[in-house]
């Protein structure tokens, strides 16, 4: 049997942080040994500063676990620190814990797009885990949860021939963090922009299909305009994607490619790896957030078609899950599989 990797978790009472919770009760290979939250909970009972929002109740082995800081400190004895904190937090905090030789791995923006940083969609780009061989401190990053949803069926799209890609994304109100969207802004709205999604997103994924040159990861130059927007759903990011292609596109090939994408599949015991990471479906009016975000770290497309030069696809997917509590320990995984 092999030695468990422990891991401690930072911002543990957030959105993501209690999904990650929820993933992590009961892994085979991961032990979550130790929760951070903010200063003025140091010391408390998880149980007691937790606003629980997951269905069920709070994991039982966690319920009296008490809460520690996020310095090096306390968090020196672990394997990996696993980061669900906000942006504002994040960014001084990981870069103490990476410079005191503690391996990071995060759902954070900063630095996602520093080339010498990995920025990890698993079944895209696990190769870019590479540049981290001969490195006593591994720090990697996580796309945001629209990137990491969008890109995936990207991998069998960007070798057409093609103008420009359009995306319409629909994002849920959880991609804010709990209490990131008032309720009074979001009740009965749609709100058309989200500061700083629209430039992030191609620019995320232009760097998740990028190239390794001397230890640096050079983005793809992918042509894409994205338009955000916000809307009264809890969880579940959609996307509306359209592509303008110079040549004709065999749209049953496509979806026979798309259902049968499964890079991971040469390895054993990812256990957050889905058998389908693409999953489409025939009927008109799928894919739907109530029915199919409910594993989570599928990625469903539908509505795929191709008229007068344009390819059009919905993509939908579970923004906590596969787009940051799920990615975060698939990633991890993957690092323990290639020996990282």
């Amino acid at each position: 049997m092999m030695d468990k990797i422990k891991v401690s978790l930072l911002g543990a009472t957030g959105m993501v942080g209690q999904k990650m919770i929820k993933l992590l009760a009961d892994h085979p290979y991961i032990e979550l040994v130790k929760l951070s939250a903010s200063d003025s909970r140091i010391g408390k009972k998880y149980s007691e500063t937790v606003k629980w929002i997951e269905n069920g109740s709070i994991p039982e082995k966690f319920r009296d676990m008490k809460l520690v800081s996020t310095s090096p400190e306390d968090n020196k004895d672990v394997d990996y620190v696993l980061s669900a904190l906000p942006p504002e937090a994040a960014e001084p905090v990981e870069l103490k814990l990476v410079k005191n030789g503690i391996n990071v791995i995060s759902n954070a923006s900063p630095y996602r797009l520093s080339k010498d940083i990995p920025l990890i969609n698993p079944e895209i780009n696990f190769e870019h885990l590479r540049i981290l061989e001969g490195k006593d401190t591994k720090f990697v990053k996580n796309p945001n949860c629209t990137s990491a949803i969008m890109a995936m069926p990207l991998v069998k799209l960007l070798g057409f021939d093609y103008d420009r890609i359009s995306l319409v994304s629909m994002q849920a109100i959880s991609g804010a963090g709990f209490s990131g969207l008032p309720y009074m802004s979001i009740d009965d709205n749609i709100i058309p922009y989200i500061h700083g999604e629209e430039e992030k997103i191609p620019a995320e994924i232009s760097k998740m299909y990028g190239t390794v040159q001397d230890g640096k990861i050079n983005g793809k130059n992918i042509r894409m305009s994205v338009t955000s927007v916000r809307v009264p759903v809890k969880v579940g990011h959609m996307g509306v994607l359209n592509m303008e292609i110079k040549k004709g596109v065999d749209v049953e090939e496509l979806i026979k490619n798309l259902n049968n994408f499964s890079p991971l599949k040469g390895f054993n015991g990812l256990y957050n790896a889905p058998a389908h990471p693409i999953v489409v479906h025939n009927e008109a009016d799928r894919p739907q957030n109530a029915i199919d975000t409910y594993n989570g770290m599928e990625v469903h497309v539908g509505r795929i078609s191709y008229t007068d030069r344009n390819l059009r696809m919905v993509i939908l997917g579970n923004n906590l899950v596969r787009g940051a509590a799920g990615i975060t320990i698939l990633t991890l995984e993957l690092m323990e599989q290639m020996k990282l």
